[in-house]
């Protein structure tokens, strides 16, 4: 890549083309609530996302410095990490109701809220 007068790269061709699927982290928020995702040093804006949103985008538009692109799901790495995560919760889930049950039925017993009988 020959670099210009001013040190800027030109013929800089974008990493990502019209119609690629990438699962990306969303770094920040722009000024016009876009979330801001990067694939190798070149900016993607994604609306309808936050800072730190995993997600699956479609690049929509390719410019020279920026794209655009959609979410089209979440990120696989984001879909493996919550299916762990729920199978360790439910075998937790069970241990957890049982205090609970036990719970509900001692307080059932006492209707007379204190209260005495003449």
């Amino acid at each position: 890549m020959r670099k210009d007068d001013r040190g800027f790269r030109s013929n800089r061709i974008a990493p990502v083309n019209v119609g690629d699927e990438l699962d990306v982290k969303i770094e920040a928020v722009g000024e016009k609530g876009d979330g801001i995702a990067k694939k190798n040093g070149f900016v993607l804006f994604v609306p309808n996302t936050s800072t730190g949103d995993q997600v699956r985008i479609r690049v929509k538009k390719v410019l020279s410095k920026v794209g655009f692109a959609e979410v089209v799901g979440k990120s696989e790495q984001q879909e493996s990490e919550s299916e762990e995560s729920s199978e360790e919760s439910e075998e937790s889930e069970p241990q957890e109701s049982e205090p609970e049950a036990d719970a509900e039925e001692s307080t059932e017993d006492s209707e007379d809220f204190g209260e005495e009988e003449q």
